[in-house]
C-alpha cells in the first residue's frame, strides 16, 4: 500500500477584536486572552493543537481592527469554510476577517514590514460612559491639537525610543523607524455622538516596543494640555530614559489598525503549494 503523504499548510488569518474583556493577546495562566480563545476555536475545527503566532502582543484592553496571525496545520478545510467555522465558534468580540494560504516560511512577526496603530482621545468636559472602554475620555482640560501634531512629527524618522518603552524591556534594540506620526481630528463621525473633540493619533513604524504608542500618547496629551512643551520632545528622545517622558496613556484608546507585508512574503508560487512530507 502506498504511503499517503502529509500536506502541511501555513495559514494567515486577519482578525479583529475588542480587547475590553481580555487580558491581552498572549496566552497566560488563569486569565482569558485572545490567543487562548482563538487557539481553542482552531483546535475544534482542525482537531489539532495549533500554535498561533501574532504580529504583535496587544496589551489588556487594547483593540485590533487588523491583527495578523499565522498557524500551520494538516487540515484541508477550504479557506471560506475555515472563516465561517471559526466565526461560528468565536465570541462576538472576536472575528476572523480573512484566511489565506501563505508560504511555509511566512511568519506573522518576522515577515512584517510595517504596523499602524491609532489612538483615540475624546476631549470632553464631562464623562462619556458609552466611550469609556473605546477611547481615552480626557476631561481635565482642552487639548491643543496643533501642538500635539507638531510634537508627533518630531517622532518621524529613525530614533532610539528607550524613553518611550516599558522599564526593563528585553528588546535587543530600541531603535525603530517611524514612517508616519500625526495627530488630527478623527476623519469620520463617531457613534454614539458626543459634544467634545475627537482626536486621532496615528503612528506607523517598522516595529514597536512595549507601551511605546501609549507612552508617546501620554507625552502628546501633556503637550496638548500645556504641561510640556513641543521643544521637549527631541531632548526626551535623546535622553533615552523612560523617566524623562510622561505618563502612559490608558489601553482602551489603542487600536492595532493593520500590518503590512512584502507581497512576495505571502505569495504562493502556485495556486496551492503547501509543504509536503
Amino acid at each position: 500500500m502506498a504511503h499517503k503523504r502529509k500536506i502541511f499548510r501555513n495559514i494567515k488569518l486577519t482578525i479583529s477584536y475588542c480587547g475590553t474583556h481580555y487580558h491581552g493577546w498572549q496566552k497566560q495562566p488563569d486569565v482569558k486572552t485572545v490567543q487562548e480563545v482563538l487557539e481553542r476555536a482552531i483546535a475544534t475545527i482542525t482537531s489539532e493543537e495549533p500554535s498561533v503566532i501574532a504580529s504583535g502582543r496587544t496589551d489588556a484592553g487594547v483593540h485590533a481592527l487588523g491583527q495578523v496571525v499565522n498557524f500551520r496545520t494538516e487540515s484541508q478545510i477550504p479557506l471560506d469554510g475555515l472563516v465561517k467555522g471559526l466565526n461560528s465558534l468565536l465570541p462576538q468580540d472576536i472575528a476572523v476577517l480573512e484566511a489565506k494560504d501563505v508560504p511555509w516560511k511566512f511568519h506573522a512577526i518576522g515577515s512584517a514590514v510595517s504596523k499602524t496603530y491609532q489612538y483615540l482621545i475624546i476631549n470632553s468636559m464631562t464623562r462619556l460612559p458609552l466611550w469609556e472602554r473605546r477611547a481615552w475620555v480626557y476631561t481635565r482640560s482642552e487639548l491643543d491639537i496643533e501642538a500635539m501634531n507638531e510634537a508627533a512629527r518630531v517622532m518621524e524618522g529613525t530614533h532610539d525610543f528607550s524613553s518611550f518603552t516599558a522599564s526593563g524591556s528585553s528588546a535587543k534594540t530600541r531603535v525603530r523607524t517611524v514612517s508616519l506620526c500625526n495627530v488630527t481630528h478623527a476623519r469620520t463621525p463617531l457613534f454614539p455622538p458626543f459634544n467634545g473633540n475627537n482626536i486621532m493619533f496615528t503612528i506607523a513604524a517598522d516595529g514597536f516596543l512595549r507601551y511605546m504608542v501609549r507612552n508617546i500618547t501620554g507625552l502628546l496629551v501633556e503637550i496638548g494640555a500645556g504641561r510640556r512643551d513641543v521643544h521637549d520632545v527631541r531632548a526626551i528622545l535623546e535622553a533615552r530614559d523612560r523617566a524623562e517622558a510622561a505618563i502612559t496613556a490608558p489601553p482602551q484608546g489603542l487600536y492595532l489598525m493593520r500590518v503590512e507585508y512584502d507581497p512576495e512574503a505571502e505569495r504562493l508560487k502556485h495556486p496551492f503549494s503547501p509543504y509536503i512530507s
